[in-house]
């Protein structure tokens, strides 16, 4: 299972608060404590709304290639700041995220073949829909539209979108992320990968259950078939989740030191 790091988002405070003033110090010793956990990507967001980006997404990734030397993922809609970050970048990139909401997926598209980058496709049109049908819609015609564009499928990652479980219509839409999963791998030709923002079913719980939550989460979802995680690498209960279901899966030696 490939590793991503969520650690460097807009919930991160230190992180945050070092962007804001540049304070490029305080950003290397959270991206060296991260690089620390080893994980394949660190997934990068400087914003929700893409506002700013141009400038800051740059900013971090140039701190995080020369300081790790991970691949990493873009967390940006704003086109101009993931043509600046790219730069940086010995290896390709993971482009998070294009969704039915954008008006130009072409440029998406054409920057994605260019670049070798891969690219994550979410199940997400206005709102996240509840449905397993509507899900697959989504994320069938977005694979559609990559392929027309010479993006292969080894290079897109279908993510069905996660909300927190104790909200609404929260556990509907647990069951039908699964159910999504195991219907991309079975169906799906060429293969597509699969992936999952586990923190965001722990949205808004308390704190004291959340690493429980996202590791319970993590292994439900990893029994599904989910081929990349993006996770919080500084939680112990995550982190042995991940150390257990690639042991499981015969991807590393197991060793009950290592628990």
């Amino acid at each position: 299972m490939l590793i991503i790091a969520e650690n460097l988002n807009t919930r991160n405070k230190a992180y945050m608060t070092a962007l804001k003033s540049r304070d490029r110090k305080m950003i290397e010793d959270i991206v060296s404590k991260i690089a620390e956990r080893k994980p394949d990507y660190v997934n990068l967001q400087c914003s929700l709304d893409g506002a700013g980006d141009e400038e800051n997404l740059p900013f971090v990734t140039e701190i995080v290639a020369k300081i790790t030397g991970l691949k990493v993922c873009l967390d940006s809609r704003n086109l101009e700041a993931l043509k600046k970050s790219i730069t940086f970048l010995k290896d390709p990139p993971i482009i998070n995220y294009l969704s039915a909401d954008e008006r130009n997926p072409e440029d998406f598209f054409n920057l994605v073949k260019r670049s070798g980058a891969g690219l994550i496709l979410r199940a997400l049109k206005g709102s996240v829909p509840v449905s397993l049908e509507a899900k697959l819609m989504i994320l069938e015609d977005l694979i559609e539209k990559a392929n027309l564009s010479d993006i292969p499928n080894e290079r897109l990652y279908a993510d069905p979108s996660v909300v927190h479980i104790g909200g609404g219509t929260g556990q509907a839409h647990i069951g039908n992320v699964r159910d999504c999963l195991i219907v991309l791998n079975e169906m799906v030709e060429p293969p597509i990968n699969t992936i999952a923002w586990i923190g965001n079913i722990s949205t808004a719980s308390p704190k004291n259950i959340r690493s429980r939550l996202n590791a319970s989460f993590l292994l439900y979802m990893a029994g599904a078939g989910l081929d990349a995680a993006i996770v919080d690498v500084m939680d112990e209960e995550v982190m042995k989740a991940l150390y257990l279901i690639r042991a499981f899966r015969d991807e590393v030696v197991f060793s009950t030191s290592l628990l």
